[in-house]
This record gives C-alpha cells, structure tokens and sequence, in this order.
C-alpha cells in the first residue's frame, strides 16, 4: 500500500508540474503575428489559435501548442526564399495547410504523438519551398494541402 501511495504522490507531482510550467510560460510566451505578418510566433497553451496568412513575403516563424491548439492557413500568402518554421507539440496539435504549388520539406519528429506531411511535387523546379522542423510529443503535426472537397484536417 505504501508504494501505491508513494506512486501516486509521485504521480500527481509531475501532472502538477507540467501543468504550472505550463501557466508560467503561457503568461512569459504571448502569440505574435497577425493575418498580414511575415514571420509569427504563434503560442497555444491551454487554448487555441487560429490565422489564416495573407502575409505578401512570409518568412516563417515558431509555433507551439501545448495542450492547446494551432491551425494556420497559408493558401492566400505568399512564400519568401529560404522560409522556415519550427514546430512543436506537447499534448497538442498543429494544423498547417499550405496551396498545392508548395514544395515541403521537412524534418519532423514525433515521440508517442503523430506527423503528418502531405507533399505534392509540383511541376514548377522553382516552386516556392517552406522548411519545416520540430517534434511532436505526445501530439501531433499535420502540414499539407488538400481539395476542397476533402474532410480530412490539413
């Protein structure tokens, strides 16, 4: 009985210690950038962000989703040379969908969670190429683009 014990309090500590890191870095780590931005630093902890880009040279940027969640939309924005963005998700998810015409390339790793890249070759040699890095723990990461007409998320 005492090593029950022993495991829950154990237990329960992490839980709470996740939990308030958590809330300090939600309050240090605000989100940054908005539809019209080039680069964003998109932060879901505890809740959700949505942005839907329209950005005229986008660069890239960070997001994180920790117990929370990230859905970005680049198919109205345009794509800068070398743009790159760090990924990462800890008991959430990201969400990116990017136009067709996009090449990705990504380094993408997950650790009891998920990744999801759906890349489409486009025709063009010199289509626009979006970086993608980071790790998904017990999470998941989606990019790609889809058809209208398709249900799946990403």
């Amino acid at each position: 009985m005492r090593l029950f014990r022993a495991l829950g309090l154990v237990i329960l500590g992490a839980v709470g210690g996740v939990l308030g890191a958590a809330a300090v870095v939600k309050r240090v780590l605000p989100s940054s950038g908005d539809e019209q931005s080039d680069e964003v630093a998109l932060v879901a902890i505890f809740d959700g962000v949505e942005l839907e880009s329209r950005a005229s040279a986008f660069r890239g940027g960070s997001m994180l989703a920790w117990f929370g969640g990230v859905a970005v939309d680049l198919r109205e924005a345009t794509l800068a040379p070398g743009a790159h963005l760090s990924v990462h998700s800890l008991f959430g998810g990201v969400a990116i969908r990017v136009p067709p015409g996009w090449r990705i390339e990504s380094s993408l790793h997950a650790l009891a969670g998920g990744v999801e890249v759906r890349r489409s070759e486009p025709d063009d040699p010199a289509a626009p190429t979006l970086t993608v890095e980071g790790l998904a723990l017990f999470g998941g990461i989606a990019v790609g683009s889809r058809a209208d007409g398709d249900a799946e998320a990403a």
